[in-house]
């Protein structure tokens, strides 16, 4: 089976129509529709987008092997749209040099624990870069 197979069967199961699929994935309907006239698959910039819709994981969707089963369960990943302030902050991270990133990380996981430490009366030490 192709990917544009398992995709199509992955529709059928959820009864998604082809139309709610392009919506959930910002992909054009002609290009999905392309994908079941021709048999052609995907490129690989839409995989990770296709397998959020379809909750399936990239492993299923590109060999049809799924070993546990679980198709969209626990994943390792996370799928997130450019345009939102989660997108910006993985964007801007991501050009930082490892040794500023590796301090965000710090920084993050002393405030997270501060945070849960619900019987601490600190307030949050101002960080800087």
């Amino acid at each position: 089976m192709t990917i544009s197979e398992r995709i199509f069967e992955r529709l059928r199961q959820l009864s998604m129509t082809q139309k709610e699929f392009s919506e959930n994935t910002g992909i054009k309907q002609s290009t999905i529709s392309e994908w079941k006239k021709n048999r052609t698959n995907p490129s690989s910039d839409k995989i990770l987008a296709i397998c959020k819709a379809l909750d399936v994981t990239p492993e299923w969707l590109l060999s049809g092997v799924d070993p546990a089963a679980s198709r969209g369960k626990n994943h390792e990943y996370y799928v997130v749209n450019v345009d939102t302030d989660t997108g910006t902050l993985v964007s801007e991270f991501n050009q930082l040099e490892k040794e500023q990133r590796d301090k965000i990380l710090g920084y993050v996981s002393a405030f997270v624990s501060m945070k849960q430490d619900s019987s601490s009366k600190k307030d949050i030490p101002n960080f800087s870069l």
